[in-house]
C-alpha cells in the first residue's frame, strides 16, 4: 500500500524540473499521503570538503513558525542552575545520575542537551553515546552555556541545529506538512539564508550543488539553486 502511495506522490513531481521555493513547498504538502503528520524536511547538498575543518558548516536558526515537534530537552546542571532548568520547562535535569543513566544503560529518549560549562567533563566523557547522534553539548550552537533559560526557550520557540555530513549534505526539518504553505516557506527561507551566510571563505567554485524538499515518506522535490542564491544578497 506504501508503494502505491509513493508511486500516486512521485506522479505530482517532475524529475526534470527545478521548482521555485514556494512552487516546492506546495508540492511537498501534496505529497504527504500517510495518517501520521509527516516532517517537512530540507536536504542541501554543498560544495564543501566537511574533512576540511575550514570547509565545516554548521549553525543554529530559530524557525519563524517552530518546528511542529514536541522536544524533549535533557539539561546537564547543579545548584541554582539546575533549579533554573527545571522552572524553565526542561524534561530532564541532572549530573552524575544522567550521565551514569546514558552510559550504563545507552538512554536517549531525548531530542537536544544543554549543559553549563562546568560540568562539559562530564558530558564529554558520554562522547562516545551523544556524540553520533548529534547530541553532543557545543558552545557554538549555544547548548553550552550557564544561561540555561535561554537557551531552553530558544529550543522550544524552534530552534535547529545543523552540521554538513560526510559527503556534505545538509539536512534540516523546516516543519510539518500540516503547516500551511507560508509558514513552510518561512522556515524554510530561515534555513536556507542561514546556510548561505555560513559559506566558509576557503570554499571555492559552487557552493550551493542541489537542495531538495520532501516530506517522511514523500519523494524528493528540486529546487532552483540560483533563486536559493539571491536570498544571500
Amino acid at each position: 500500500m506504501a508503494g502505491k502511495k509513493f508511486k500516486a506522490a512521485s506522479a505530482l513531481v517532475d524529475g526534470t524540473k527545478s521548482y521555485g521555493l514556494e512552487e516546492a513547498v506546495g508540492l511537498a504538502k501534496k505529497t504527504a499521503r500517510t495518517k501520521f503528520d509527516e516532517t517537512v524536511d530540507l536536504a542541501v547538498n554543498l560544495g564543501v570538503d566537511p574533512k576540511q575543518a575550514d570547509q565545516m558548516v554548521r549553525g543554529t536558526v530559530v524557525l519563524p513558525h517552530g518546528t511542529g515537534k514536541k522536544v524533549k530537552i535533557l539539561v546537564f546542571a547543579k545548584g541554582e542552575k539546575e533549579k533554573e532548568a527545571r522552572d524553565a520547562g526542561a524534561d530532564y535535569v541532572g549530573s552524575e545520575d544522567l550521565a551514569e543513566k546514558i552510559q550504563k544503560e545507552g538512554w536517549t529518549d531525548f531530542d537536544t542537551v544543554v549543559a553549563t560549562p562546568d560540568i562539559m567533563g562530564l558530558v564529554g566523557r558520554l562522547g562516545k553515546v551523544l556524540g553520533p547522534r548529534g547530541l553532543m553539548p557545543n558552545p557554538k550552537t549555544g547548548t553550552v552555556t550557564f544561561d540555561v533559560a535561554r537557551a531552553i526557550n530558544e529550543i522550544r520557540a524552534g530552534k535547529v541545529e545543523y552540521r554538513v555530513e560526510k559527503a556534505g549534505i545538509v539536512h534540516v526539518p523546516v516543519g510539518k506538512a500540516s503547516f500551511d504553505e507560508n509558514k513552510l516557506a518561512d522556515n524554510a527561507k530561515a534555513v536556507l539564508e542561514s546556510i548561505l551566510k555560513a559559506k566558509p571563505a576557503s570554499s571555492k567554485g559552487k557552493y550551493l550543488k542541489n537542495v531538495t524538499i520532501s516530506t517522511t515518506m514523500g519523494p524528493g522535490i528540486k529546487m532552483d539553486t540560483s533563486v536559493i542564491e539571491k536570498l544571500a544578497k
